[in-house]
């Protein structure tokens, strides 16, 4: 068993793990999203290496069904039933399996595939990556949610049935990289980094009237529009605080964040000696995503190569928590553990898509998850989820308690 997240517990070196054969079965769920996109890219450049077995997306059945085709996948599946019969129109003659609903992303995620992408947005990817994860897999983990939801039960899970989980986020994958260079207890600290997002300068006034068309445009980074939001909040480096907590076995203490915003260092991890060894590259989520895709060797990818002298200087600073609180929430939610994590990101879950829909300030995202958090706290509900039915009943459960808080908070909030 191969679990990349603990070096200190591996007993093989990289050149002893046993590599899945080539050519490497793929399965993508996400298929659709951006972080599919970008592994597609990567899919072409290399067809000789890889072969695709499943391909998912939410509703965007004949994009979907475009993609299937073209990659010779064997099965295709949407989350929402109601897209079933344009997926299946659309696949008619090519002998690709199509199916619809939740439960249908659940099969794709136990297809035989060797190495599955995990890039559902949201809350809706813990099922099928634990499926994945249960059986096996490789499973190249790219969504935030399902660790921030269940990360305990998904790591035991996935422990005890030899899966080898590897993290696909810059940020994540870049602490992957540097702790090779030492042994977990020679870790002193692990620092992500984050872009500051485009109101890293904003006074907060100016961020009391920010639009959804602004939130959306991050300066440094392609990415799907609730993360997008997210990183405008903060809450993503929050949300990948409690991410690299579970994936690396850390202590919150050994945990920090600085802002940089060149977006070209990734992380950090400082060394019990002093030494500080960081992970650099252009930004673009090719990289991280071939390492996984190619791991425990490296392919070659079409991303802009790291030119220091045209960077020309590297700054960093600390996040300001007055006006970013989404972070100093997500930390709250990681020193109380439980079932916190959880409210934390169903909260934030509805908060986005209210903002998104104009029907919330900006402001109105942090405040709606921290009022959650409160009620969930007073209401004793923050236990730890011991199965995914009782995550997903805390995540349900959050969502009613954040959408009963929503009228006085958008009103606090405009």
């Amino acid at each position: 068993m191969v679990v990349p997240m603990k070096p200190a517990q591996q007993k093989r070196s990289r050149t002893e793990v046993q590599l899945a054969p080539m050519p490497r079965s793929v399965t993508l769920l996400g298929a659709t999203g951006s972080i599919g996109s970008s592994t597609i890219d990567l899919l072409r450049r290399e067809p000789e290496l890889y072969r695709v077995e499943a391909v998912t997306a939410n509703r965007s059945a004949a994009a979907l069904a475009r993609l299937a085709r073209e990659l010779g996948a064997r099965f295709a599946a949407v989350g929402d039933p109601a897209a079933y019969n344009e997926l299946k129109s659309e696949l008619s003659g090519s002998g690709i399996e199509a199916a619809a609903g939740p439960e249908s992303l659940v099969e794709a995620a136990q297809r035989p595939a060797d190495w599955v992408m995990a890039a559902i947005t949201g809350a809706a990817s813990l099922k099928p990556t634990l499926a994945a994860a249960e059986r096996g897999a490789w499973v190249a983990i790219a969504n935030k949610e399902c660790l921030v939801c269940a990360g305990a039960l998904f790591m035991r899970r996935a422990a005890a049935a030899g899966a080898t989980v590897l993290p696909v986020d810059s940020e994540h994958n870049a602490i992957f990289q540097a702790l090779a260079s030492g042994r977990r207890e020679e870790v002193r600290r692990v620092i992500l980094t984050a872009s500051g997002g485009p109101f890293r300068t904003s006074s907060l006034e100016q961020i009391r009237k920010v639009t959804v068309e602004q939130a959306l445009k991050h300066p440094t980074w392609e990415m799907g529009p609730k993360v997008t939001i997210d990183s405008a909040t903060l809450m993503n480096k929050g949300l990948e605080l409690i991410e690299a907590h579970h994936l690396f076995a850390l202590r919150p203490e050994e945990l920090d964040v600085v802002v940089h915003p060149q977006s070209v260092v990734h992380g950090l991890v400082e060394f019990r000696d002093g030494s500080v060894i960081a992970q650099l590259g252009s930004p673009d989520m090719r990289i991280p995503i071939s390492h996984c895709l190619g791991w425990p060797t490296r392919i070659t990818t079409p991303a802009p190569r790291l030119d220091l002298a045209k960077v020309g200087s590297l700054t960093f600073e600390e996040p300001d928590p007055v006006r970013f609180p989404a972070l100093a929430l997500a930390r709250r939610a990681l020193a109380a553990g439980g079932g916190a994590p959880t409210v934390l990101n169903a909260a934030n879950e509805i908060a986005v898509r209210e903002f998104v829909d104009r029907r919330l300030g900006f402001t109105g995202i942090p405040a709606l998850v921290e009022a959650t958090l409160n009620a969930a706290d007073r209401r004793g509900v923050m236990k730890e989820p011991q199965s995914v039915e009782e995550a997903v009943e805390i995540d349900h459960n959050s969502r009613r308690l954040a959408a009963d808080l929503l009228p006085e908070i958008a009103a606090m909030a405009s």
